[in-house]
């Protein structure tokens, strides 16, 4: 049983691997990071390489360069401590593997450190890590859709992520907050989305910063009655975010989404009652009308 479980955990992911690496942005994001470790061990690639090993072998990392590897995997680790979706783990090794990769070309050969840079950056403006494509019961805002809406009926609570496509933060946490709105949305309690990226208007009027080094980026905000109620994260006098965890366990906490799905439930239940009771009533009051002519 014990060997069976990962197995079956292997064979049940292996969908979503292959979803992975039909996107350009994974398999190119491995070849980058692995791209030091294939120069250095490829035989054809590393005759030729300087090393400071004392037996002068150009195909085995020199102690300076096993001590940087050594590095990066302690920052990852700490980082990693904190990432809650699987896309954040992978992205942190990413993001460290290139720094790490651009340190030891830098320190092999000027010329090899530049044209590694220069693959990363034009990697970077080129290929964008997938949008999140999967199934959410989320309505999408515009500048001017937003306001009327939250206006339309205020015995509708409201839960508006305010996001933008470039923040890595907001692509890790799209499936979290899609898989809140399939378990919550109902009539009395709607999810929504506005990408402040396209309309820095509304980022401006709900006051969400859209600096690229913003830490307010996702933004959840409560509406009750049309009217902000509460947001994470919270922004501090200074006018800074408090640093705060997206997690599904801390939303459904924070925001108390049991506790609104029921009275939201409880709402919506109250008034198909009354709607079916008017009809009703009108038929009675019909017919004492005709009794009485």
């Amino acid at each position: 049983m014990a060997v069976l479980a990962p197995l079956l955990a292997l064979i049940y992911s292996v969908p979503g691997i292959c979803r992975w690496l039909a996107q350009p942005y994974y398999p190119l994001s491995v070849l980058l990071s692995v791209a030091f470790l294939l120069v250095r061990k490829v035989p054809p690639l590393c005759q030729g390489l300087p090393s400071q090993r004392e037996d002068g072998n150009p195909c085995d990392f020199d102690w300076r360069e096993v001590e940087i590897l050594m590095f990066l995997s302690a920052i990852v680790m700490m980082k990693n401590r904190r990432s809650i979706t699987v896309d954040q783990h992978v992205g942190n090794i990413f993001m460290f593997s290139k720094v790490a990769n651009v340190i030891l070309f830098f320190r092999l050969d000027i010329r090899m450190g530049l044209l590694y840079l220069t693959l990363c950056i034009v990697f970077l403006m080129t290929c964008k890590p997938p949008l999140y494509l999967g199934p959410e019961y989320i309505k999408y805002f515009s500048d001017k859709t937003i306001d009327e809406e939250l206006a339309r009926d205020k015995r509708v609570t409201w839960i508006v992520e305010f996001f933008a496509n470039w923040s890595n933060e907001c692509q890790s946490f799209a499936p979290i907050y899609a898989d809140l709105s399939l378990k919550y949305n109902c009539t009395g309690l709607s999810f929504g989305k506005v990408d402040v990226g396209r309309y820095p208007d509304v980022a401006t009027r709900y006051k969400v910063s859209t600096s690229p080094l913003t830490k307010q980026l996702p933004t959840l905000i409560l509406f009750q009655g049309g009217k902000e109620v509460m947001r994470r994260p919270q922004i501090d006098k200074k006018g800074r975010a408090v640093s705060w965890n997206f997690s599904e366990e801390n939303v459904i906490r924070e925001f108390n989404l049991n506790e609104l799905y029921q009275r939201a439930k409880k709402t919506s239940k109250q008034s198909e009652e009354i709607s079916e009771e008017q009809p009703v009533a009108t038929e009675l009051l019909n017919g004492e009308t005709k009794k009485d002519k």
